[in-house]
């Protein structure tokens, strides 16, 4: 079985998430979103929220198992039996950060991150821009899926 996590706060989850994880569909068995749990960070939503907002996402696909965890991301891959990590690259920026985990990942692990580059016209949506423009009451709804817009702020 080839199983994929897919790590991130999710807070919240935006088209930009679901364009690599309705793109990484067909290449795995299962694709656990994982969302990790840090008590030092601050959330615009509950995890109870960010939860819902997975399960509704894909409440119809199979394939899509939702999950929390603490601690390193390898961890969690290990104790679920992953052989791979998923992740969205929109820039430059994100390449140069996300190598360095990557690498960093497969010294310790053997785990293989999988690297998908971002749908045209998605690069500019991650969480913390969704999230600045809820706080500053500005129009968000392009950039997330139906279950966010009906239940933010």
């Amino acid at each position: 079985m080839r199983k994929a996590v897919f790590p991130g706060s999710f807070d919240p989850l935006t088209l930009g998430h679901t364009d690599i994880i309705e793109r990484g569909l067909p290449l795995f068995d299962e694709i656990i979103l994982a969302i990790g749990t840090n008590s030092d960070k601050k959330y615009m939503f509950s995890l109870e929220e960010r939860l819902h907002f997975i399960e509704e996402t894909y409440k119809n696909e199979e394939k899509v198992k939702v999950m929390t965890y603490k601690g390193l991301t390898v961890d969690f891959c290990k104790s679920e039996g992953a052989q791979f990590l998923l992740r969205g690259l929109r820039n430059a920026a994100d390449l140069e950060f996300e190598k360095a985990i990557g690498q960093t990942n497969f010294k310790m692990s053997g785990i293989e991150t999988v690297f998908f580059i971002t749908s045209s016209g998605k690069s500019h949506i991650s969480s913390t821009v969704v999230r600045d423009v809820i706080r500053h009451g500005g129009n968000y709804e392009f950039m997330v899926p139906d279950v966010v817009r009906k239940n933010s702020i």
